[in-house]
């Protein structure tokens, strides 16, 4: 399910023998760059930089076959100043504490550039879940959430779904916390199935608030969508959203991909008969006439260029090669720092990911408030407000990129680091 979720920095720079630009890296350049073009206390991007405590855990795992396995966990937890920590939950190999911190940070300023009151946070477990049967899954997730459970809860931090994980594994985490807390407590996640107070239209909302943002986007450079060119590279969750909704509005979707590779027809797909990778994984080659690579999917002639696989994809090496005239991130973090500067001077817009992709988190807000007022929406009033939100944060952002000639990353952390600054100078450094 894709939700509050950061994709762990690309595999490029590897490839090439090359330390990959960590999250928390990207995302310190990200803060400081922001900082240079306003007006705001020194001392409150110093503590930005860091995080407010990072929670280290070893879980003890009975196998199916009786063995025991031992498993390390993080939960990362940024800033709260504007409230509660927010943050998805991964199970992954690569999970590690610094990523968990960069991950958390984005946080922070996605739900700043949203203006949610929540924080942001980011946690995991250092596991492969395809390695794990499902009894195995619920076991280890039962026991991580037993050991976060005095730093979790609904006033405090709330996790989501990430990589790896999904509405059962938050379903597994509010009973474990509700059995231990003796009362049901819905609002200590979110993403959870809606049978027990999970929110309408959660899973879609990354991939609407995608499409929501690329029409914004397109209507500002005056593109109307029925002579709109678009690639998509990810059909997961997001993409697959993004893609049918661009598709409903008369765009022409000429590429979408998945893991083994692309479908491309240069006079138009039909994204609803292409199965998104929760419907039928692996399966977009399957369904096309003519393939092409997921890295040529990324250098193709569009007028608009979707990455919502996997972070880190548009890269220094890659950043000279591509045509499409604007980018909106569907993923988080896959336009690496240098990239980006390079897709700047070239004049290509890049619309960030804690802009365009924040439908999660501000549904997962919506389903907050559900579990705490105990009263559900219906799916229309989470789309409508969702698009209300959206639009509200578009304008927010654009104005700053107008006031400051600046990026629209650049624009969407003036915005994040105002709101989170002036409710640092409000509330204060306690002694």
């Amino acid at each position: 399910m894709a939700s509050e979720s950061t994709p762990t920095a690309g595999d490029t720079a590897s490839e090439r023998g090359e330390a990959p630009e960590s999250a928390l890296e990207t995302a310190r350049h990200q803060l400081n760059e922001a900082a240079s073009l306003i007006d705001v206390d020194g001392n409150i991007v110093e503590r930005l930089n860091y995080p407010a405590a990072v929670h280290e855990v070893t879980i003890p795992l009975e196998r199916d076959d009786g063995s025991v396995e031992m498993y390390r966990g993080y939960r990362a937890q940024h800033d709260s100043v504007r409230g509660p920590y927010k943050g998805g939950l991964r199970f992954h190999p690569d999970v590690s504490r610094e990523e968990c911190i960069g991950l958390a940070m984005w946080m922070t300023w996605k739900c700043a550039v949203m203006d949610i009151p929540f924080g942001g946070a980011k946690g995991g477990v250092v596991v492969d879940p395809k390695d794990l049967s499902e009894a195995e899954t619920e076991r280890l997730t039962r026991r991580f959430a037993n050991e976060m459970r005095s730093v979790i809860g609904p006033m405090t931090d709330i996790p989501a779904p990430d990589m790896g994980t999904g509405a059962q594994t938050m379903a597994w985490i509010m009973d474990a916390y509700s059995v231990q807390e003796a009362e049901t407590t819905p609002g200590v996640v979110t993403g959870k199935p809606p049978v027990i107070g999970g929110s309408k239209g959660r899973e879609e909302a990354p991939g609407r608030s995608v499409a929501i943002i690329s029409r914004e986007a397109l209507n500002y450079y005056d593109y109307a969508s029925e002579d709109t060119t678009v690639a998509v590279q990810g059909f997961g969750s997001v993409g697959a959203n993004a893609a049918r909704l661009l598709d409903d509005r008369g765009a022409t979707v000429v590429a979408v991909s998945d893991v083994n590779g692309a479908a491309y027809d240069p006079d138009g797909l039909d994204t609803h008969e292409i199965p998104s990778h929760e419907e039928q994984p692996e399966a977009v080659t399957r369904h096309a006439d003519e393939t092409i690579s997921n890295e040529a999917v990324l250098e193709l002639d569009v007028d608009l260029l979707v990455p919502a696989a996997v972070g880190n994809v548009i890269t220094e090496d890659n950043a000279a090669d591509i045509r499409a005239d604007l980018i909106v991130e569907g993923a988080n973090g896959p336009t690496t720092f240098a990239a980006d500067s390079i897709l700047d001077d070239r004049g290509i817009p890049v619309i960030p990911d804690i802009l365009a992709n924040a439908g999660g988190v501000t549904v997962s807000y919506f389903e907050w408030l559900q579990d705490i007022n105990r009263r559900a929406w219906s799916r229309e009033r989470v789309n409508e407000e969702l698009e209300t939100e959206m639009t509200a944060a578009w304008e927010a952002v654009r104005r700053e990129v107008e006031a400051h000639d600046a990026s629209w990353r650049d624009g969407a952390y003036v915005v994040a680091l105002s709101r989170i600054a002036e409710a640092h100078e409000s509330r204060g450094l306690w002694p």
